[in-house]
């Protein structure tokens, strides 16, 4: 049975267990807001973009089209994680990225490429047979995103020009509500027809439009580049947010774990305690009536 100092000790232990987890808990809050306002702030890099592309196709919409992909490898870009205690939040995404490329593998004749942004989801990737052709780590903060972000396409388009990748989608956590992450994906490349007959259609908020005196086409290249920056710094903000919510779930978990572990210690230490104190005080009632017995037996009137 243990004794009163083991189960102090485990109980300052837990505690400062429980301390490390407050303050996991008030990080990853924090840092949840830090990546909701960095999306937040892309709404008018992105409209103006969008701005962008309605004046250099107006009156070149029929040129400036989008073609369809080539049949080299597809690309798959997926961001993940450097850090644990977030849950199952790479062992969903890696297992969805699985199954989707498994998919487009029956329609393809080539393997993808594939590129993973985060330690543990490079990991996990390997464990499950999909080892990545490139890999990057995650930034340690929202201010590294942007360099992230770059250096992925540039490796992208380093694939597109060396191995005639053409075809690339985004896979990441996305958070759903508060606390929830699911899996999702996006397609970066080809650029969305779609997307851009509608830019086309949509009327201009002035009354007047725009004139630009660069070539058509390279202003049409600079704007999908920058485009597809805005779709990958968004993912990329939109998973680091979601890991953090998870993880801040997990700590909350962890929490109530622990709050009923050291209220469980708390409750021995005291049963020990009292265990002690009764122990201790039926020793000095038995020392001394043991002492008064012995005075009666050497009393003179014996």
């Amino acid at each position: 049975m243990e004794t009163l100092e083991a189960l102090a000790s485990r109980i300052d232990t837990t505690e400062e267990i429980q301390s490390i987890v407050r303050t996991m808990k008030s990080l990853s809050a924090v840092s949840i807001r830090q990546y909701e306002r960095a999306v937040e702030a892309l709404h008018d890099y992105q409209q103006t973009i969008d701005l962008g592309f309605q004046v250099v196709l107006h009156g070149n919409a029929s040129r400036l089209r989008v073609g369809e992909p080539g049949d080299g490898p597809s690309t798959a870009i997926v961001i993940g994680s450097d850090r644990g205690l977030c849950g199952r939040f790479n062992e969903a995404l890696t297992d969805f990225v699985a199954q989707e490329l498994s998919k487009r593998q029956a329609f393809s004749k080539s393997n993808p490429l594939i590129l993973s942004v985060g330690a543990r989801t490079a990991a996990r990737l390997e464990a499950i047979g999909l080892t990545p052709d490139e890999a990057f780590a995650l930034p340690g903060s929202v201010n590294g995103l942007v360099q992230t972000a770059q250096a992925v396409l540039v490796q992208a388009d380093r694939w597109r020009h060396e191995k005639g990748a053409a075809h690339i989608r985004v896979f990441f956590n996305r958070r759903i509500g508060d606390t929830l992450a699911r899996p999702t994906s996006r397609t970066l490349t080809p650029l969305s027809q779609a997307y851009l007959d509608r830019l086309t259609d949509r009327s201009w908020p002035t009354r007047r439009l725009p004139t630009f005196s660069m070539d058509a086409d390279a202003l049409f290249s600079w704007l999908v580049r920058q485009h597809l920056f805005i779709s990958l710094y968004r993912a990329g903000a939109e998973s680091m947010a979601s890991e953090h919510a998870s993880r801040l779930a997990a700590m909350q978990a962890a929490e109530r774990n622990i709050n009923d572990r050291l209220d469980e210690l708390t409750a021995q230490y005291r049963k020990k305690r009292q265990e002690s104190i009764t122990t201790e005080l039926m020793d000095i009632v038995s020392g001394f009536e043991a002492m008064a017995g012995a005075e009666d037996t050497t009393s003179p009137d014996q």
